[in-house]
């Protein structure tokens, strides 16, 4: 395909399968039972922090972890204290345990109390055209209070050669709004236009079959490659792809 062919493929792609059906198998499901903004993008990020394995398990997790919260992730949050912590005991999912879970809860904190918010600390260090420097000043963020230092793997650094998948997702899941009922848009102090594709296994492989990227690694230097071919076809919502990429790989085996 020359690239107008890719682009009408893709774009054509992308319109099957970014609408509300989407929802049902996905995590995206998880930030999607609340309305205020806080708790969506709390919600929304405890999720995307632990979403790899099976999707199912994912969502089980997630709800659960939503549930040891009261269903209230902001209030529980910035109002606990230490002795309700005590419910959270024996939640795991794969490697992320009760352990990381308490930690992401202070960190959290630290992050509503004294730093403005999730959204205001991953607008901070944009640049024009990616996030990903943003997300590499985001972890150091994170970690700026005690915290255990086996927790420290479950945010990825893009700048330690990581594509960052789970953190590029969620912020796909902040900043994307295009009405059609998956991404919530929420973020207006960052422009889809900066965002980069959730590169995992499945959008990899359809990558690399359709010539967006040639690296075989889904590493750091892969999503600067994809990155650039994607902003080809769409400068402004390049992201929008990773719906088309993602469909293609997980329900038609591509």
């Amino acid at each position: 395909m020359n690239q107008q062919e890719l682009k009408d493929f893709l774009d054509a792609k992308f319109e099957e399968y970014n609408n509300i059906k989407f929802i049902e198998s996905d995590p995206v499901q998880i930030p999607h039972t609340f309305s205020e903004k806080e708790d969506i993008e709390i919600s929304g990020f405890l999720t995307a922090i632990i979403a790899w394995g099976n999707r199912k398990m994912i969502i089980r997790n997630a709800e659960r972890m939503m549930d040891l919260m009261g269903n209230s992730p902001y209030d529980f949050i910035m109002e606990h204290r230490e002795h309700h912590l005590e419910t959270l005991e024996g939640f795991v999912h794969r490697t992320f345990n009760a352990t990381d879970l308490k930690f992401f809860i202070h960190s959290l904190k630290n992050i509503y109390q004294n730093h403005g918010g999730l959204e205001k600390v991953f607008a901070k260090n944009a640049e024009s055209d990616s996030l990903q420097n943003s997300i590499h000043h985001f972890k150091k963020l994170f970690f700026e209070i005690d915290h255990p230092h086996r927790s420290q793997k479950h945010i990825s650094d893009p700048l330690k050669g990581s594509a960052v998948k789970r953190i590029n997702m969620y912020l796909r899941w902040m900043v994307r709004n295009d009405q059609k009922g998956v991404d919530f848009g929420l973020w207006k102090s960052i422009s889809p236009s900066q965002l980069s594709c959730p590169l995992d296994v499945h959008s990899g492989n359809v990558a690399r079959k359709l010539g967006l990227i040639h690296r075989k690694q889904n590493d750091s230097k892969a999503l600067y490659e994809l990155d650039i071919n994607l902003r080809k076809l769409d400068p402004d919502d390049p992201v929008k792809y990773d719906f088309a990429l993602f469909g293609l790989g997980v329900f038609e085996k591509f």
